[in-house]
């Protein structure tokens, strides 16, 4: 072992010990459990389609190592950069109470440099749920770097179906053979990116991942869409799917044979393994609206009647969207049939319809308008006009030391009269308990995906064309699924529903790794806006292990 690389790994244990987080984070609680983990980054060649590509690994594995979270787990990840880029994690999904200090994007955090390392500390505060972690930079997503994400349920809390007999991670994704470098030039030369090459299940190609059930036994599959830039379809042939859960919401239980999943997207499904044994049954993944149409297939075995048979008598099109006429709007009735189970608790005993959202009044709306333009030469894709462009200086922290001219405050509605594209770091002011209305609507002919970091949402409607304030009445006021990455589809609106109660600088962006490159995410900065000091119970400070970067980096850490 070199010198450098035993000086790295030294240097984290030392982190972890002397505990370079700061310490006063988080009261020690006795039901709260801290997870201390050491997570190393680096490149690998692998060829999941045949063609080798440098790849992004978390301790050398594709999906990377689970994070095994109980709710209020408060977890320690000490991320190992020995990639020759700087390097950040961001946590899908995870709502990061009070601490967008780790959310780990480039406008709350300083990336990691090469040759470095930096611990991560969160708690997953009241939750539960299936998601997922992955690379913020850049296109770092494309080359892996993911791995999956469990919060499970304190023993204390029931769970709204039995307990099934096993549990598997299934990260699902499009793949390119191209190098992440060379996916960059296309759309730096204003290129769109080409088809993808395939599809991969759990960082495997076709027929290469195996998932072994036993006969009569039931188990949770936590399904999560860590691709590019593909909407997809899962199903498993001659099995029915039993959604129960949603990016941390217990679902009203549904069978379905087919469950898209969209960029970004997680869910679980419950599988009973009540089919006559034979060799294999197939787990199926294909793309949706794009051509040509492209699958991913692994194998089930039901334990005990013999390995897999030769690869190519797969029914691909058994019971998918192909063979059943899929489109848009099939698409779009089963994203509205997917409903909150109003009747069972999810991170605390009370029902998860306790939160009546109808009950309360908007105060405000936010209209975002995504489109794609010419900027400064170069196509990009826009957000109410504007283009995202990372700025030197994390906007976290040119907020918190008061640092002029990182980023402009814009209104979250388009501009009145006509103007041309730009390029900004904009962001929206927002005010700490406001309840407020996200309508995103999509002109584009494809379709997108939309994240909000720190929080959760009631996607409350969706619909064809422009929205207007008329199209409230279409909403579902009762039983809206409430997640954190919703779908708009082409010339269409969605519309959520979000109370902020999370103070802190939060990251809203496309799911599809080349939209957000090219600049479609903006920021909303959730504040009390009456003291200069945030009040701790509600936004965390600092960490004392914080990098400091652009800017900032003469700043003294832990004052503003």
């Amino acid at each position: 072992m070199g010198a450098e690389r035993l000086a790295i790994i030294l240097a984290a244990v030392l982190v972890l010990l002397l505990g370079a987080s700061s310490p006063q984070q988080y009261t020690a609680h006795a039901e709260n459990r801290h997870v201390f983990l050491d997570w190393e980054v680096s490149y690998a060649i692998r060829s999941p389609l045949g063609v080798a590509k440098r790849i992004i690994t978390i301790d050398g594995r594709l999906p990377g190592p689970l994070l095994n979270l109980a709710t209020n787990d408060v977890a320690h990840v000490n991320v190992v950069n020995t990639l020759d880029e700087p390097f950040l994690l961001t946590w899908n999904g995870l709502q990061m109470r009070r601490n967008s200090w780790n959310d780990g994007v480039a406008g709350t955090n300083c990336a990691i440099p090469p040759g470095e390392n930096w611990t991560y500390v969160f708690q997953a505060k009241d939750e539960v749920g299936s998601f997922f972690y992955r690379p913020s930079l850049v296109l770092h997503a494309a080359a892996g770097g993911h791995g999956p994400i469990r919060v499970n349920n304190r023993p204390v809390i029931a769970v709204p179906f039995p307990q099934p007999d096993g549990e598997f991670d299934v990260l699902i994704g499009d793949w390119y053979n191209m190098d992440v470098k060379e996916m960059r030039g296309y759309l730096d030369r204003g290129r769109d990116l080409p088809s993808p090459d395939g599809i991969l299940i759990n960082g495997l190609g076709p027929f290469a991942a195996d998932f072994t059930f036993k006969p009569g036994r039931t188990y949770r599959l936590r399904v999560s869409n860590v691709g590019t830039r593909t909407s997809l379809s899962f199903r498993i042939q001659g099995h029915k799917l039993l959604l129960v859960e949603a990016e941390g919401t217990y679902t009203q239980q549904k069978h379905y044979a087919s469950l898209d999943v969209h960029p970004g997207q997680s869910l679980s499904v419950l599988v009973a393994a009540d089919q006559p044994s034979k060799p294999s049954y197939y787990m199926v993944v294909s793309s949706l609206f794009v051509k040509p149409e492209l699958f991913g297939v692994a194998n089930v075995l039901y334990a005990g009647s013999g390995g897999p048979p030769p690869p190519g008598d797969a029914p691909l099109l058994e019971g998918g969207p192909s063979s059943q006429n899929g489109g848009y709007n099939r698409s779009m009735e089963q994203a509205r049939g997917v409903r909150m189970n109003l009747t069972c608790g999810a991170a605390r005993p009370n029902p998860q319809g306790s939160f009546r959202y109808g009950r309360i009044g908007v105060v405000r709306t936010l209209l975002l308008r995504n489109d794609e333009a010419e900027v400064g030469g170069r196509r990009r894709c826009t957000v109410n006009g504007v283009s995202f462009a990372d700025a030197a200086t994390p906007l976290k922290l040119a907020d918190h030391f008061d640092v002029a001219g990182v980023f402009s405050v814009v209104s979250g509605r388009p501009e009145t009269r006509r103007r041309e594209p730009s390029l900004g770091a904009a962001v929206i002011d927002a005010r700490y308990r406001d309840f407020v209305q996200i309508v995103f609507e999509n002109r584009l002919p494809t379709l997108q995906t939309w994240h909000l970091d720190g929080y959760s949402f009631f996607v409350a409607g969706m619909g064809w064309g422009k929205w207007s304030p008329d199209a409230r009445s279409t909403y579902n006021m009762v039983d809206a699924i409430y997640r954190s990455t919703v779908q708009v589809y082409p010339a269409a609106w969605t519309a959520v529903l979000v109370s902020l109660d999370n103070e802190g600088m939060w990251n809203l962006r496309s799911q599809s790794l080349d939209r957000r490159y090219l600049g479609q995410e903006i920021y909303i900065r959730v504040s009390q806006g009456t003291s200069e000091v945030p009040n701790p119970r509600d936004e965390l400070p600092m960490p004392s292990n914080a990098l400091l970067c652009g800017k900032a980096k003469s700043c003294k850490l832990g004052r503003a």
